[in-house]
């Protein structure tokens, strides 16, 4: 199989390190390409009309994108515990927090746009000051509902690599949530974490 990959992409990350979680990071070939609304990769937009990564592209089947429905396939290939939990009540919270943090790195890239990306004079103010209460928001309920006891799942992998492209965009901060960063900060050791670095900048 074959990743379309972004070496500066949280959702890119995030399915590299389930793959890398479940064992089967060996059987991917990662391809880095460049995208941006303002610059088009003709070999993304040949696989997803979106034209954007991660794209899984699999040797006897159509390609599938996204990060959330690459992850959910990945979990069907090994034999191991499933970490796209299938029932009961473990299956919405796992959801539910892949929801959040992919929200919120969607919330991160909007702001990035209206502070740094589009031209100076066409920015809008009062936009970004939504996106960061969203950003701020999004800290606050994962500070109060995250469960670190529990065991690993798809939306720890989703919250763990937002968390930390957000820190390598210098986005708003979110270690004064103590038990947020203490959860990020032993997460980031693991080894999935550390074989998938973040870098680069972005090309508009």
């Amino acid at each position: 199989m074959i990743l379309y990959y972004q070496t500066h992409s949280p959702f890119a990350r995030k399915a590299l390190v389930f793959a890398h979680e479940v064992g089967i990071a060996d059987r991917l070939e990662v391809i880095h390409h460049e995208t941006s609304p303002t610059s088009r990769n003709a070999q993304v937009y040949a696989e997803n009309p979106l034209g954007k990564v991660p794209v899984l592209l699999r040797p006897d089947a159509s390609a599938i994108f996204d990060s959330d429905v690459i992850c959910a396939y990945l979990d069907t290939l090994h034999e191991g515990r499933k970490l796209v939990p299938q029932d009961g009540e473990t299956r919405w919270q796992a959801l539910r927090l892949q929801s959040v943090a992919q929200g919120l790195a969607q919330a991160g890239i909007a702001l990035r746009w209206e502070t740094e990306r589009r031209p100076e004079k066409l920015r809008y103010g009062a936009l970004a000051d939504g996106f960061r209460e969203k950003i701020e928001a999004s800290y606050d309920w994962i500070e109060g509902t995250l469960d670190d006891t529990e065991p690993l799942h798809v939306g720890h992998i989703a919250l763990a690599t937002t968390l930390s492209w957000m820190a390598f965009r210098q986005l708003p901060p979110f270690r004064s949530r103590t038990r947020l960063a203490r959860w990020f900060e032993a997460f980031e050791m693991r080894a999935s974490m550390q074989a998938t670095p973040l870098s680069g900048d972005t090309h508009d």
